[in-house]
């Protein structure tokens, strides 16, 4: 074999294997790429009525609840204590406070009433028997003066001008006693009333105390005013911080009059939620909306909004924002609800009927116009669309039918990844 012969068949080998090289190269290259257009995550297009919403976040709250307030007693210490977060109904026992030292001071208010009682009746019987012996003595000094006067008048028939004044000095003696004897009797009736009235003021002031002890005791037993949750704060008494905070428990002294708790009424659950202003002119009372809570995500109840407030709030905190509240109450409250829990609002603000939706995250934007990657056997092509309505999680178009599969991913931006 001559030298150029050879050098002809070695370059022959060499474009051979660089053609299979390159070959295999592609295919490679074709593969990776169907395998990887068929990874995208993708989601059918739905055709069905389009729920234009209004969505607000806020929490579930009670409209009617009741505080739970501590007796005007002093000295109050909880000698039992229903759990926080029982479900209660009305005249349930949920506290009771120590009473001991109450029922001491009761049986001694009660023995000193007995004690201002007997004085007090001792004192009646004693002006009875006083106003007695004064009625006999008066009606003996009156017995006196009539005889004196007729002893006068016998005297002067009979002995003459001067007999009859020695006995008129008699009866005007005895008339002195009688005006005595009848300020005597005036007397002792003053002091007899006086005396009476005084123990029976010390009489009804004892027994305003045993009144007074008798509603302590019967107030140390707490009741529920209403049925519904139980709830009880946080005894924030000797701490240094809100996190040192315990609940209430056996031996604990509360104040007098302070709020202990409440009792919220689970069949006013209703859904509170901040409206932003912008969406304020959008909701309006009776429309329909949705509940969606958030530690029962499986479940969406239609309601109806109940309230709207016309005047807007500003928050507390930085950045200072303007806006509303809104509110729908639960229908047919359920048993695992609780006030606090967070949630939102959906309100239909408008409905679509037979529109095609996709998820939000279907659809990009190419040349400044709407578009999806429309899935066709393996590979995808970008489609115009039209946006009839739009939501947080989903957009009602155009241009694509019903059932399509589109990309949630923006395929030009993988491409330019690549």
């Amino acid at each position: 074999m001559s030298p150029a012969w050879a050098r002809v068949r070695s370059w022959t080998v060499r474009i051979g294997v660089l053609a299979l090289v390159a070959g295999a190269g592609w295919g490679v290259y074709r593969i990776h790429k169907t395998q990887a257009g068929a990874s995208y995550p993708n989601a059918p297009a739905k055709k069905g009525e389009f729920l234009v919403l209004v969505r607000c976040r806020g929490s579930v709250r009670a409209r009617r609840s009741v505080g739970i307030y501590t007796p005007v007693v002093p000295n109050l210490r909880i000698a039992w204590i229903a759990p926080t977060g029982s479900a209660i109904k009305a005249g349930d026992v949920i506290l009771r406070f120590d009473s001991s030292t109450a029922q001491q001071q009761l049986m001694q208010k009660q023995a000193q009433l007995k004690q201002s009682q007997a004085t007090l009746d001792q004192a009646v019987a004693q002006a009875k028997i006083t106003a007695q012996q004064d009625q006999r003595q008066l009606a003996d000094a009156n017995f006196t003066v009539e005889q004196a006067g007729y002893q006068v008048k016998k005297d002067e028939l009979q002995f003459g001008p001067i007999k009859g004044k020695e006995s008129a000095i008699d009866l005007e003696i005895a008339q002195q006693k009688l005006k005595l004897q009848e300020a005597t009797i005036a007397l002792h009736e003053a002091s007899s009333a006086s005396r009476i009235a005084s123990l029976t003021r010390q009489r009804d002031q004892v027994q305003t105390d045993v009144d007074i002890t008798s509603a302590r005791i019967a107030q140390m037993e707490m009741k529920a005013p209403i049925g519904g949750l139980l709830l009880f704060n946080m005894n924030y008494s000797g701490v240094f911080t809100t996190a040192d905070a315990k609940p209430y428990k056996v031996g604990d002294n509360v104040g007098s009059n302070m709020l202990l708790g409440s009792v919220p009424d689970l069949d006013s659950l209703e859904m509170n939620v901040k409206l932003e202003e912008a969406d304020r002119g959008r909701v309006a009372v009776d429309q329909d909306a949705l509940i969606r809570v958030d530690a029962l995500p499986e479940s969406s109840v239609p309601v109806k909004v109940n309230e709207v407030t016309a005047l807007a709030e500003m928050s507390l905190e930085y950045p200072y924002t303007r806006s509303f509240r809104a509110s729908a109450r639960f229908l047919r409250p359920d048993p695992r609800l609780r006030p606090d829990m967070n949630g939102g609002l959906d309100v239909i603000v408008r409905r679509i009927p037979d529109a095609v939706s996709i998820p939000s995250k279907a659809l990009f934007t190419r040349a400044g116009k709407p578009v999806v990657y429309v899935n066709e056997k393996g590979r995808y092509r970008a489609a115009e669309v039209g946006i009839e309505a739009r939501n947080p999680d989903e957009v009602a178009i155009t241009g694509v039918r019903e059932g399509a599969a589109v990309a949630l991913v923006d395929l030009a931006a993988e491409e330019r990844k690549k």
